[in-house]
């Protein structure tokens, strides 16, 4: 018996506002921001939610010097139209490519996440 519908992910960062604008423009989702928090959410109820961290860091990645400790997956049908929507909403593709069915990127805060051919 499950005991919730959904799990939601929490970001930390330092504009919540940011990031749940360009992840709700990236998948489409409605967008709820608030002073220190801020949410993309689905129709279907799935969620990110992003939280203000003072003095954030963001992760390093491949390296290790500041973990990235978690990654989102986003499923694509075209990488190179993939590329182009979200460098387009403020991604940054990384230079550490280490793949051919997907590419990473940054996300306006600095968080690794990829998208992959379906």
């Amino acid at each position: 018996m499950a005991i919730a519908r959904f799990p939601s992910i929490v970001l930390d960062c330092p504009d919540p506002a940011v990031l749940a604008t360009f992840y709700g423009a990236m998948l489409d989702w409605d967008v709820k921001v608030e002073r220190d928090w801020a949410e993309a959410r689905a129709d279907y109820g799935q969620c990110l939610c992003f939280q203000r961290v003072d003095d954030y860091t963001p992760p390093q990645w491949p390296g290790q010097q500041v973990p990235q400790q978690m990654h989102l997956d986003v499923v694509v049908d075209d990488l190179d139209a993939a590329e182009a929507a979200v460098v387009g909403l403020g991604a940054t593709l990384h230079d550490h490519q280490p793949g051919t069915t997907f590419r990473v990127f940054l996300d306006p805060a600095g968080h690794p996440f990829c998208v992959c051919l379906d």
